[in-house]
């Protein structure tokens, strides 16, 4: 599943190509993708006539700005923009395409169709579904030392889930929680309740800079994870523990092992983060 960076990714590189055009007819062949308005001819009436202004980002959510709407699409495990000409043939799995008026088209690829969209009024889409009960974005300036903290303190439960918890802070996934913790020396079964300010600051620290420098890089390339372009991502070669099991740990040479914590594959070294 495309995590922070990779949807960071994604928005800056769409940025580049739909920025300013006007979408002249929406084609619906999977309507389930469509959460909001339920019916897809709706969705379709309300969009259409709207131009793309700009393109921002909530955690693993992109909210496409039209001129009266906010569309938020999650891309869920498998799902892919890509901006062709018209006249390029649909690629299988193809199952909503924005068209705009001048003759290019915004295609959502899906191969599981698991993917959501949203059509909310503007000032409306963080007062609804999917967005109202999700955390503050790392980059963020609510995700403030206190705040993080006291959400720590108010649970017992292992430091890993917590993190994953996108009502906590939105955008952390799998690899860069197993990431973030590696470099925060935290064991990812520590309790979060007895986990001190001090160690808080170290996490939420790692956190910011392990993301930042994934967005920098272009994301995690994981199986058939690619931008909206087709181009891969780097940040896999940076990866520390992430599938790195029975691999030397990159700090001090001890095999890295995995287990399951909250039912998720999760990689740490043994060494640098004691229980």
């Amino acid at each position: 599943m495309p995590e922070l960076p990779e949807v960071e990714t994604i928005r800056q590189t769409l940025k580049r190509f739909v920025l300013g055009k006007q979408i002249e007819d929406v084609q619906i062949d999977w309507p389930n993708i469509i959460k909001h308005p339920r019916d897809p001819e709706l969705f379709r009436k309300q969009i259409v006539g709207q131009t793309v202004r700009d393109i921002g980002r909530k955690g693993k959510y992109l909210l496409f700005e039209l001129d009266d709407d906010i569309l938020v699409s999650h891309l869920r495990m498998e799902g892919k923009y890509t901006v062709v000409p018209s006249e390029e043939s649909v690629k299988k799995h193809t199952h909503i395409v924005f068209k705009f008026t001048n003759g290019e088209e915004l295609r959502y690829n899906d191969v599981r169709k698991f993917g959501t969209m949203h059509l909310w009024p503007k000032g409306e889409e963080f007062i609804n579904e999917p967005l109202k009960k999700l955390g503050p974005d790392p980059f963020d300036d609510d995700f403030t030392l206190d705040y993080f903290w006291q959400k720590l303190k108010r649970t017992d439960r292992y430091i890993k889930p917590v993190l994953l918890d996108q009502t906590i802070v939105t955008g952390l996934g799998n690899i860069y929680v197993d990431e973030t913790l590696h470099k925060a020396g935290v064991h990812p079964l520590r309790r979060a309740g007895k986990i001190t300010k001090k160690q808080a600051a170290i996490i939420r620290e790692k956190a910011i800079e392990t993301l930042e420098e994934a967005v920098a890089m272009g994301g995690t390339t994981i199986r058939s994870y690619v931008n909206s372009q087709g181009d891969m991502g780097m940040f896999q070669q940076e990866l520390y523990v992430y599938g790195q099991e029975n691999e030397p740990c990159k700090t001090c040479g001890t095999p890295i092992e995995k287990s399951k914590v909250g039912g998720r594959g999760t990689h740490v070294c043994p060494k640098c983060q004691k229980k």
